[in-house]
Parts: C-alpha cells; structure tokens; sequence
C-alpha cells in the first residue's frame, strides 16, 4: 500500500471543501445584488441558500475527517481543525445575522458585526485548506500548488469582498479617506497574496491568484442573472431607501446613478485594475522581502484607484488636495508594511510544523499498515 492510500480521504475532503467554497463564492456575489436590487425580506432567499447549503457541506466534510480520525486514534491536523473552526464561526453568525435585521432593519452595511464574523470564519476557514494542502502534499508538487492557488484565489476574493464599503467612505467624506479602499488593501490583501506566495514558493503566486479571482467573480456574476432570471424576485428595495436616504444601499444606489454618465468599465479594465499592483508585487518578490512588496502592492493600488476614481463622475468634484493625497499615500505604504509583515508571520505559522504534520501522517500510516490493524 502506497504512504499516501490511507489517506486518500483528506484529499477527498479537501478537494470537496473547495468545492463548497466556490458554491459559497458565487451564493455571496449574489447575496450582494439581490440586497442591492431587490431588499433582503427574508433569511431564506436563494443566494443564502447557496451560501450556508456550501457551508453545511463544509461541516461535514470537515469534521467528518476529524470524528473518523478521533474514532481511529489517527492523528489529525492543523488545517482541518482551522479549517472546521472557521466555518463553526460561519454558522453562528447566521443567527446573529437575522436578529441584527429584526432589531436594526433589512437595510445594514456590511461592515456590521454579525457580516464580519461570517467573513472572519469563512477567511479562517479558507487558511485551514490552505494548510491541509501544505500538510497532504508535496511542496511544489502541480497538485499541490493548484490546492494553494485556489485556496488563496478564494481567501483573496472573500477579504477584497470586506473592502467594498470604503468606496462608500470616499465618497461620503472626501479628503484622505477618498482613498480609503487603498490604505486598507495595502494593509488586508497582502494577507491574501503575499502569504499564497510564501506558502507556494511562488514569485508570480499574487497574480496568478488575482486572475483566478477574477474568474471566480464572473463565473458568480453569470449565475446571479441566471439566477435573477428563473426567479424573477419583486423588488422593494425603493421602498426601503425611501426609509433611510443616509443609508449604505442609498449611498450606493446614488454613486451608481451619477456614474451611468459613463459608459461602466470593460472587463479587461476590470481585471488590469487589480491584476497590475499584484505583478508588481510579484516583480518586488514577496517571498523574499514581504514587507517592501506589499508596499509596493500599496502604491500600485493607490495609483490605479485614484485614476480610476477620478474618471468616475459621482467621485471626480472630490479629487483631494495634495497634502490630502500625499497623506493618504503615507498611510497607504505604511499599511503595506505592516500588512507585508503581519503575512511573513502568518505563511510562517500555517507552514512551521509542515514537517512534524508530515511526520505525523507517516506515524499514522505506519499505524494503518502495520499487522494487526
């Protein structure tokens, strides 16, 4: 019997993991269209269907491998166990989530605690495949290396996610924080691209993974008009902006209609707006000098925003001053700085006790293939 037979298993379920997450990728895109077009009037509408559906698969799987190998006395690994607690914190979340509506109303931001602990659990969750592939395969092995791409394109694509209200703040108060979204993607995103890149030995991992994100938002992009189309849901989303002109889905609703001055960017702008602050992240090596790469990503953010901003009508009349602006690009390369940093020590914690996991497996297998068993 093959060193890795006993364990075909946790491939199995790391593979089905990703599986979910894509599902979940692609119910969350939709998520955000359906509260945006048509008003959230119940927990149960389809694009939250697919999510949690996504999620209670995960479970399964997850802590399916965790209660087989408690019941084998097999030793189990970190990855599964981050991967299984990140998606506990998902499901309680859900909860949280429908009483933070009935108390405050369907129309919340998604910075609001109950959207942050869901997007939390799922990160965590997502960096337990991370390390499960770290821990099943060989490193630089092509399936291995598929394993962290994808991984990393769906961590990446879930924290850039959490950013998007800070368009809201740069249009809302102007000056330094009109370029909110970069001083905080220098600072998050790195924990996405420069740990992918530490953790796969690979110089051009960001954008690779930014490429594979980008595929994973139009694919979810497809299925939310599918989906809009079969189920052709009644909007009231009118009727709930009308309530609260102040509030994010108004805010929102209003930068869009400014904007349909111009004709909305094509998608090889689109992709080139993220994919060109991630190559130059990848030419300053991220494996090797984190911290001066993620400033690097900084700055290429920072400069395609705010050209791109500034061709925007609802964004253009608030162009801040140049102490304004140098400002905000201190502040942006000091995030990615620290953002570089904070993912060297993380790609360092998921793969220091790569070996003694490894080790760990071959203990296990012994056990497995030993007379006896």
């Amino acid at each position: 019997m093959s060193p890795g037979a006993p364990f075909a298993y946790r491939r199995l379920a790391l593979w089905g993991a990703l599986a979910t997450k894509f599902v979940a990728a692609w119910g969350l895109a939709w998520d955000i269209q359906w509260h945006m077009t048509i008003g959230r009037d119940s927990f149960w509408i389809p694009p939250h269907l697919m999510i949690y559906g996504s999620v209670v698969v995960g479970l399964a799987l997850g802590w399916g491998v965790l209660a087989y190998e408690w019941w084998r006395g097999i030793p189990t690994t970190r990855g599964f166990r981050l991967a299984a607690l990140g998606l506990v914190l998902v499901v309680l979340a859900a909860p949280i989530d429908d009483l933070w509506h009935r108390l405050f109303g369907l129309d919340v931001t998604l910075w609001s605690p109950p959207h942050l602990l869901a997007l939390l659990g799922s990160a965590i969750s997502t960096l337990g495949c991370l390390l499960i592939a770290v821990e099943l395969y060989p490193l630089g092995s092509f399936t291995g290396r598929a394993a962290l791409m994808l991984s990393g394109a769906i961590l990446y694509g879930g924290v850039r996610v959490t950013l998007d209200p800070a368009w809201l703040l740069a249009y809302s108060y102007g000056g330094v924080l009109f370029h909110a979204f970069a001083m905080l993607a220098a600072l998050i995103l790195p924990l996405a691209l420069v740990t992918t890149a530490r953790v796969a030995a690979g110089r051009w991992a960001p954008a690779v993974v930014v490429i594979l994100s980008f595929a994973i938002g139009l694919a979810g992009q497809g299925i939310a008009r599918a989906g809009f189309a079969i189920i052709q849901p009644v909007s009231f989303i009118d009727e709930e902006v009308a309530k609260d002109r102040s509030s994010s889905i108004a805010v929102g609703r209003e930068i869009a209609e400014k904007n349909k001055a111009v004709a909305p960017p094509s998608w090889a702008l689109r992709l080139a707006l993220p994919l060109g602050p991630a190559a130059l992240m990848a030419l300053a090596d991220p494996r090797r000098r984190p911290g001066a790469a993620a400033s690097v990503y900084g700055l290429g953010v920072f400069s395609a925003y705010a050209w791109f901003l500034s061709t925007l009508p609802a964004y253009a009349p608030l162009t801040p001053t140049a102490v304004e602006t140098a400002t905000a690009l201190s502040i942006t390369l000091a995030a990615g700085a620290a953002g570089g940093l904070s993912s060297r020590w993380l790609a360092a914690h998921l793969t220091g006790n790569a070996p003694e996991a490894r080790a760990g497996r071959e203990r296990a297998v012994a056990s497995l293939t030993s007379p006896g068993r």
